[in-house]
Parts: C-alpha cells; structure tokens; sequence
C-alpha cells in the first residue's frame, strides 16, 4: 500500500499500514507544483531584505538580531546542530519512523517554504530505512518538538547516528549506503523542519490506536467477569441507558449485552439471592462508557492533528504573506492525552476490583478462594493480583496532568509551553499498564468461569468465543504453577488483537 502525502489527508488506517507493512511513500506532482511556488515566493521575499523570524533573524529573544544574506544558510544548519540536545534512551524505530512520516506530511501541505528535494530527501530516507536516533526527553511542546525533530533534520545533514539495517551507524555513513546525499540547508529550511508537534503527535497517535483496542478489551474482560462472577445481567438492559443517553454508556452496554448473550451460567443465577451487584460489575457501562466518550474527543484531536501544519513562520504564498504564529503550541494534545491518559486508568482501577471480588467472592458464591482448588497449599491467582494492584497504582501517579505545568524557556520569550509531549510519552504508558492489567482479567475471569462451572453450562456466545480462544493457550489452574508464562500469552492474545477478533466474530462488531 503506497501513501501519497498531501498535508491534509492522512489517516489512522494508512499510519497502521505504514507501521506494519512498510508502505512506500510519495507526493503527488500537485504537491511538488505547490512547494515550487511556496519556495519561489520565499526567495523573492528575502530579496526584499525584510525582516523573516528565523529565516534572517535569530531566535527567540534574539529574533530582532537580523542575519547576514552571506549567513543565512549558516543559520539553519547552526538551528539544527544546536537544538538536537535530546536526552535518555532512544525512541523505538516505528515512533522514530512515524515522527518522519508526520514531518513530512506538514511539510507536503505546502505552507513551509522548503524545497521540493529537502521534502524528497525525508522522505526516502523512509522509504529507504534510515532512521534517526531520537532521544526520549528533551521537548517541553512549545515551540514544538524542538529537539526530537533536530534528531531527524540532524541525520538530514549527515550528521548524528541513524539505525539502518538494524545496525546503529553514522548518518553520513547510512545515506551514501542507500545511495542518498546529505542536504545543504537553505533559508527557512531548518525551521521547518524542527518547528512542530510531530514527535508528540507520533506517540499521541499510537496511543490512541491502542485506546481504541482497550475499550473493547475492557467490555470484553468486564464481560467475562460477570460471567465468572455469576452476577446478573439486568444492570446492561438498554432502558437504563435510554434514560442517561451518555454515547459510551450506550455503548458499554450493548456490548455487553452481546458478549454474554444466550449465557447459560448467568441464566442459572438469575434467582440466586444476591439482590445486587457491587459497583465495578453493575456499573461498568457507566465507567467503560465514561472512558469511551474521552476517548473518542482524545482521538478526534489527534486525527486533526496529523493533517495540521504546525510550523511557524508560515508561507502564504497565494495572499503574498509570510506569518508568525503559535500553531507549534502542543496544548491541544497536551490537554487530550492527559484526558487519555485518566480515563484509561479508569479502566485499569475498576478491572482490579473485578478481580479482587473473583479472588475473594461475596458471600462465599464461589467454593474456593484465590482462583485455585486446595487454597492454603496453592496461592492460585492472588500473587498476580498483586502485580495488578501495583500497577493500577502506578497508573494513579501518571494519569496526573501533564498540561497544567509550564516553564518559561529562550529567556522568557517563550514563556508558556504544554508539555504535550510529556503528556503523551505518559498515556502511553498508561496504554501499556492497562493492557497488562485486562489480560490478568481475562486470565482470571476465565478461572473463575471454570472454578464453579455445572455441566453443561456455558458462557454467553462472544464471552464463549474469546474463553475458548484463550484455554487454546492457557489451561485451567488445577494447582499452582509458574503464572507469568500465562500472561505472556495472555498478553500475545491482546497485542495480536486475536481476543478482540474473537469476540466480534461471535457477537458483531464492538464499539
């Protein structure tokens, strides 16, 4: 699948191709027309001898220090050696690579003034798979991802490290390998390639591809433990939700319904004399649905965000105009990600209390505890409980905000920045933690489904669909055994999406 970058219609399905099927990218011939004429444009202007914020001035509190014609291209190349100050480990390839594809796709949208062959070089250095180092740390989100970026536009200019080939090694090295030339930057080039939110935005659109998969996964963990707990279906009948018409709880609910459709074991217990469920089983379309609707606005603010073009200054060539703006100011993500990052922690939260209701059952419904025959001599599922709780901890510090902080940098001139990128390095890791703690659900809830399981009663027809593919993996605990091998493949169920595609084909696709 080949992407043809224009600036404005990149989509979430062509950056998973991009990741996982090494798409080749290109440029239409109507983008290459639009940056001749931007960069036409830019080069009769400086002919004027006007003042252009980093194009023949300096930078921040130095931005009224005009530079020499005989400079200018000095001073691009000194933005971009100066700025790649990065720190920590490095970035994984496929971020590193989608922050190049990001950068490329601002620039294709034509309101940079580079030249069409700065624009190509990036973007066969894609195609070709050099791909530069970028530390982890360093960007406060304003202006932009300033250092992460200077990593690429580093290799860009032969300078700096690069992987290729899976072998870390000098860029200069790398792109005489692939046939590729070092670039000579010229005025407004180096700007603009650095200035924007394209590093927060790569990891910001991971996560939320990955908080799509958790909402699902949620409903379906949360499924599996009403099954396992025996509890009632009666908090998922759809005129509670009518009345409070939440989109997410709508949603949570249906889903629900679906997955434990036709349940044999919850039919058995609808006359037990449990009058209700505790809050983390009869409230989970609330909750679940509550983190759905953030992320549905947190998504919607990356997917804006892929087609912005977020330099400064920017190039309206047509108006005949070259504006300084704020369009690198990372808060837009900053704010979503940290929204992100406190409803996914909710999932987490409530998934453990699922789990210690399975561990420890109400009223002794279940006949053992701990998820194990013969507890005493067996420990069963507590002691990964216990990891879950650590982690759903963890989660508690990380989901605090991001955004709410600020530090002024360039001696006060940009004295209010996001800490976007932060924010999303963060939820990220939130994404992660969670993704753990559903797959210890799923582990348990399936458990506890077998613990009091009477002959011939079998779960609902997508909960059924989804046990069944995870005991091809992990059988019953008769006894205790060296547990995390069943989450490891637990864990490679999740990430493949097998569980997810499991459940749909049973019960109909998830929202």
């Amino acid at each position: 699948m080949n992407i043809t970058l224009d600036g404005k219609s990149l989509t979430f399905s062509q950056i998973e191709s991009f990741l996982t099927e090494r798409s080749r990218v290109m440029v239409s011939q109507e983008t290459i027309r639009r940056l001749k004429q931007c960069r036409r444009f830019v080069e009769k202007k400086l002919e004027s001898h006007e003042p252009f914020y980093g194009i023949n001035t300096g930078f921040g509190m130095l931005a009224n220090k005009r530079i020499s014609d005989r400079d200018m291209e000095l001073l691009q190349e000194n933005l971009i050696i100066s700025h790649a100050v990065g720190v920590g480990e490095h970035l994984p390839e496929n971020i590193s690579r989608l922050i190049m594809l990001l950068r490329a796709n601002v620039l294709a949208a034509g309101f940079s003034g580079i030249r069409q062959e700065t624009l190509a070089l990036l973007i066969e250095m894609i195609n070709r798979g050099v791909t530069p180092l970028i530390p982890e740390k360093g960007s406060v989100g304003a202006s932009g991802d300033l250092a992460p970026l200077s990593h690429v536009a580093l290799a860009m200019i032969g300078r700096g490290k690069v992987r290729y080939k899976g072998d870390i090694t000098d860029a200069k090295r790398a792109l005489k390998l692939t046939g590729l030339k070092p670039i000579r930057l010229a005025p407004k080039e180096g700007i603009a390639l650095i200035n924007g939110t394209q590093a927060m935005t790569a990891i910001a659109a991971l996560c939320a591809i990955k908080a799509r998969s958790l909402s699902k996964l949620a409903d379906i963990a949360g499924a599996l433990s009403v099954e396992g707990d025996r509890a009632s279906k009666r908090p998922f009948d759809q005129r509670i939700h009518a009345i409070r018409p939440h989109p997410g709880q709508i949603a949570a609910a249906n889903n629900i319904r679906r997955l434990i459709e036709g349940s044999q074991i919850i039919e058995s217990h609808a006359k037990c004399k449990r009058v209700q469920d505790p809050y983390s089983f009869r409230c989970i379309p609330q909750v679940h649905g509550a983190v759905k609707d953030a992320c549905a606005y947190a998504i919607g603010v990356v997917e804006r965000e892929l087609n912005s073009c977020t330099d400064n200054p920017l190039i309206f060539h047509e108006d005949g105009d070259i504006i300084s703006g704020g369009n690198f100011h990372g808060e837009p993500l900053a704010i979503a990600m940290d929204v992100l990052a406190i409803a996914l922690s909710e999932l987490a939260s409530i998934s453990e209390r699922r789990v210690a209701i399975l561990l420890s059952p109400l009223e002794g419904e279940l006949p053992v505890k701990y998820l194990v025959p013969g507890p005493g001599l067996n420990s069963g599922l507590a002691p990964l409980h216990v990891t879950m709780a650590s982690i759903v901890s963890e989660n508690k510090t990380l989901a605090h905000p991001a955004s709410v902080d600020t530090i002024p940098t360039f001696a006060g001139q940009e004295d209010h920045v996001s800490m976007g990128y932060f924010a999303a390095r963060k939820a990220a890791t939130v994404a992660g933690n969670v993704e753990t703690v559903l797959a210890i659900e799923v582990l348990s809830a399936c458990q506890a489904i077998d613990i009091k399981r009477q002959k011939n009663r079998f779960p609902g027809k997508g909960t059924r669909a989804v046990y069944n593919a995870l005991r091809k993996e992990v059988p019953f605990m008769d006894r205790d055994r060296e547990v995390k091998p069943d989450l490891e493949r637990c864990l490679a169920l999740v990430r493949s999406g097998a569980l997810i595609e499991a459940a749909e084909r049973a019960a109909g696709t998830l929202r």
